[in-house]
């Protein structure tokens, strides 16, 4: 009888967005959207609210609605928030999540949350409820939440995973930040070059014919290089397009050219100096996130690794965690590893001697947030020589060499 009951449960909690136009107690017409399982349910709602409903229809799909976006990290980060929020004010979990989903603005956020209140009231933890979505909330996510529960505190817990969960997408939102620029400038760049070469060099390389002299040698190197992008521009786009797909490829099959890209992306200057900051404040933030919640340090160690991002690290994390399942100190086994620098082991040592190091690791990962944060604010400021210099010598390069034969043409005359 049970599972009958649970899928009757699940299913009675599907509700759809409807569209309505109706007057009120004033006879003034109004419009808008109410949440609701079937059209009689969205008449009964109105009318509770003094509205005579004239018109009502499913909501219409939009291919640009925010509401038929995918879910993202952030999403999960808001869901957290607000989950925290509300059951340390003392809403039951169940209302917790009604509340949630029905002020979801993505459908499928929204139905997520009414399967798992679905799990939830049929008499599911809420740590395996979650554990159904691992795309969602990853192991690090349903073991603190399972802890919560266990120790009586879910709503602490909650609070905590959510502050971890916002300070690793702000983290993110910033390296990306650091990024975008750059790459977006160099794209221009080459698009405009492009275009040059296909629309505008052909003119000038006509007015060139007419002039009865030899073209300067980088003008010449500039009309073939017009004349290639002219014959063979579908060549290059299918080699670009080509190139990104087997890369994305690579980094998805092999773990071989993963770990040797995240080598690599470390040792560039300037960004790497970001992605190796913003991976100690992850550590930092991760171990504390998760000694915080009393998972025993070898067991937090593990998730720090699952949740580093770069192999690196990853690799560093497993030889600390040896480390300290032989007997070592985490300051010695951090200091051995010989990745991070003197402050963190430092700390880490203080806060061991001292029996704070939760709060220690949390100072960590605050000091380099906010190094990584002022690093993004300056990155522009240090790149912009660079990108000068790459557009100067794509899109300059050509008007000098367009240039250069006007140049000479009084010695023709």
């Amino acid at each position: 009888m049970a599972p009958a009951t649970a899928t009757k449960t699940k299913k009675a909690e599907k509700f759809v967005t409807f569209e309505w136009t109706g007057r009120d107690k004033s006879g003034n017409i109004s419009k808008g959207k109410i949440d609701a399982k079937d059209v009689a349910g969205a008449k009964a709602m109105l009318r509770k609210q003094g509205m005579v409903p004239q018109k009502i229809a499913k909501e219409r799909a939009s291919l640009f609605s925010a509401k038929d976006k995918p879910i993202k990290p952030v999403d999960i980060a808001f869901f957290t928030r607000q989950m925290a929020t509300m059951m340390k004010s003392g809403v039951p979990m169940l209302k917790a999540l009604e509340i949630v989903a029905g002020g979801a603005e993505k459908n499928k956020l929204k139905k997520l949350v009414y399967d798992i209140r679905a799990d939830v009231n049929a008499g599911t933890d809420f740590s395996k409820s979650l554990a159904k979505y691992p795309e969602f909330f990853d192991d690090l996510y349903c073991s603190l939440v399972e802890a919560g529960e266990q120790s009586g505190a879910l709503e602490t817990m909650l609070d905590r995973i959510a502050t971890y969960k916002e300070k690793m997408e702000s983290l993110k939102a910033k390296i990306k930040k650091a990024l975008t620029y750059p790459i977006a400038v160099v794209v221009v760049g080459v698009l405009v070059t492009a275009i040059l070469l296909v629309k505008v060099v052909p003119v000038f390389e006509d007015v060139f014919s007419s002039f009865g002299a030899d073209l300067p040698a980088f003008t010449m190197f500039v009309v073939n290089l017009s004349y290639w992008a002219q014959d063979w521009w579908w060549a290059g786009l299918l080699g670009t397009i080509a190139a990104g797909f087997a890369f994305k490829q690579a980094h998805l099959r092999s773990e071989k050219f993963r770990n040797g890209l995240d080598k690599t992306v470390l040792k560039i200057p300037v960004i790497g100096n970001v992605l190796y900051e913003a991976a100690i404040a992850r550590f930092a933030r991760t171990l504390s996130t998760t000694f915080a919640a009393g998972v025993p340090l070898v067991q937090a160690l593990d998730s720090c690794a699952g949740a580093s991002g770069n192999y690196v690290f990853r690799e560093s994390i497993y030889q600390i965690r040896n480390g300290v399942a032989g007997g070592q100190s985490l300051t010695n086994a951090t200091n051995m590893t010989g990745i991070y620098p003197a402050m963190v082991v430092q700390m880490i040592s203080i806060g061991e001697e001292a029996g704070s190091l939760e709060g220690m690791l949390d100072k960590v990962a605050a000091f380099y947030e906010e190094s990584v944060d002022n690093a993004v604010d300056n990155l522009s400021s240090l790149l912009e020589p660079l990108i000068m210099v790459i557009l100067g010598t794509l899109v300059g390069g050509l008007v000098i060499a367009m240039y250069l034969p006007i140049f000479q043409l009084g010695n023709v005359v």
